[in-house]
């Protein structure tokens, strides 16, 4: 009778043992901690170059941490591009293998484990998510715990749009909380996205298993709502017209980003001087009010105990043009639009670095994974950023794909980034090295037409891997 008591004890003592391996094992395992803002240009950050801007907490990221200066985002199959960026990290797809999957994300990954945070989960991770999330699945479902699930945007309202008028009255301000949009509720969405992860932070102490948190800003989005001793930090006359300032993008209508785009009337037709220098004012004090969010987050992490066995990742889903080119939006494939700023801190990432290495945003899912020990599904496309962090000289991606819709198509090699209007029929050729921002079309130039046809057939092969279904070769038959 002692025998089959014995072999219960047995059978209880192995699970037992095996729970504590699991749990050791997962306690060993470092945490992650994703920021993600929304609609955060590459050049928004004061030690990153742009001394208009304070950004003291993302600084702090930068000085400790090793950053990517030329971190990318696809592009988008919907004007709001934050949607295909999302669901590209999320899946870890690239752009139009996820757009497919985009109506049945719910289904395909979501009831099948298959989405990041799951992934994490089953490598014994807790997993907590707050603020935007803007894909097309349950936040709550796809976390184990979700706060404060927010939408696309706040809600504008009629007197956001085509402001501010030069010589008429101010019809809106970012401080007037009746206004609503980051207001809503009663308290800044950026504080409460603060508030959440700091109280999550101080949760997390007590729990034996790893932390995988993604804690996502509405902010710097519009509308640009921040309260005024933030705007008071950017006297008009200190904000400068970007270089490539124009009144009017001339392609605006042809690559589907023209005057009926919701982005784009946020500022007057023709742009001015004024209206555009008041929208970047806006767009720097709602950057430095994350940043404030941002810093109290960093502080409890420290005080908590665990910031030595914390990953953490800052970077945003696009970035954004607020009136360079003529353009106010993110619907274009400008390197103030498609580039973001990525930075890592973690155990072992070497402080105060930089990689210029060519990496898309969404690599993030995939280091997570490896960081977490976890296996990589075959259909995780993108790759993993610690290579290029161990070791400077390895190289990222040798080409760099954007779309948006059908009405644009774009490619980076090297110095030179190759732009195409389909719709117009429009080539676009810029030495991005030599001119950064992007003024100087190079495409008419005799000495540049084998460098087109060099970047259009590396684009043609992009469209392959990236699953493009544009017919480019009957809208450009001699290149």
């Amino acid at each position: 009778m002692r025998f089959p008591l014995f072999r219960t004890s047995a059978c209880c003592l192995a699970f037992f043992v095996a729970l504590f391996v699991r749990s050791s094992d997962a306690a060993e395992k470092p945490n992650v901690l994703f920021i993600f803002a929304d609609d955060q240009c590459f050049d928004t950050i004061n030690s990153l170059g742009n001394k208009e801007v304070e950004t003291p907490n993302l600084d702090r990221l930068v000085a400790r941490g090793t950053t990517f200066t030329h971190a990318y985002n696809m592009g988008s199959w919907s004007g709001a591009v934050c949607v295909a960026s999302r669901t590209m990290l999320i899946t870890g797809k690239f752009l139009w293998h996820a757009e497919k999957d985009y109506g049945q994300t719910k289904q395909r990954y979501q009831d099948t484990g298959r989405l990041w945070p799951q992934l994490m989960a089953q490598a014994g991770y807790d997993t907590y998510f707050t603020g935007k999330w803007h894909i097309r699945a349950d936040a709550t479902q796809a976390f184990k715990t979700a706060r404060n699930v927010r939408g696309g945007m706040p809600n504008q309202t009629e007197a956001g749009y085509n402001r501010p008028i030069e010589g008429e009255p101010l019809k809106w301000t970012p401080w007037d909380e009746s206004f609503g949009g980051f207001w809503k509720g009663g308290k800044h969405w950026s504080e409460v996205v603060g508030d959440d992860a700091c109280d999550y932070l101080d949760a997390a102490r007590s729990s034996e298993n790893p932390f995988f948190m993604y804690i996502a800003f509405n902010a710097p989005h519009d509308p640009r709502q921040s309260p005024k001793e933030f705007v008071d930090r950017y006297p008009l006359d200190k904000v400068a017209v970007p270089k490539n300032f124009l009144a009017e993008y001339p392609y605006n209508e042809a690559m589907k980003a023209g005057r009926g785009l919701r982005d784009e009337k946020l500022a007057p037709f023709p742009r001015t001087e004024y209206s555009v220098k008041v929208n970047r004012q806006e767009y720097y004090a709602i950057i430095t009010h994350m940043d404030e969010q941002i810093g109290r987050i960093l502080d409890t992490l420290e005080a908590s105990g665990q910031a030595d066995n914390t990953y953490i990742f800052f970077s945003a889903d696009h970035g954004l043009a607020c009136g360079q080119h003529g353009l106010m939006g993110k619907q274009n494939m400008f390197d103030h639009s498609v580039r973001v700023p990525l930075m890592v801190v973690g155990p072992n990432v070497p402080a105060g670095e930089k990689r210029d290495a060519n990496v898309y945003l969404q690599d993030i899912m995939a280091t997570s994974l490896e960081l977490a020990s976890a296996e990589r599904p075959d259909y995780v496309q993108f790759n993993s950023l610690l290579p290029l962090i161990n070791d400077k000289s390895k190289p990222g991606y040798q080409a760099v794909y954007g779309a948006y819709l059908q009405g644009q198509r774009a490619i980076t090699v090297g110095d030179y980034k190759l732009i195409l209007y389909p719709e117009a029929r429009k080539t676009l050729l810029f030495n991005v090295k030599t001119d950064p921002l992007e003024m100087t079309d190079l495409s008419e130039q005799p000495e540049h037409q084998q460098t087109v046809k060099r970047l259009f057939a590396r684009l043609l092969d992009l469209q392959q891997e990236t699953g493009d279904e544009l017919d480019l070769k009957a809208t450009y038959p001699t290149l």
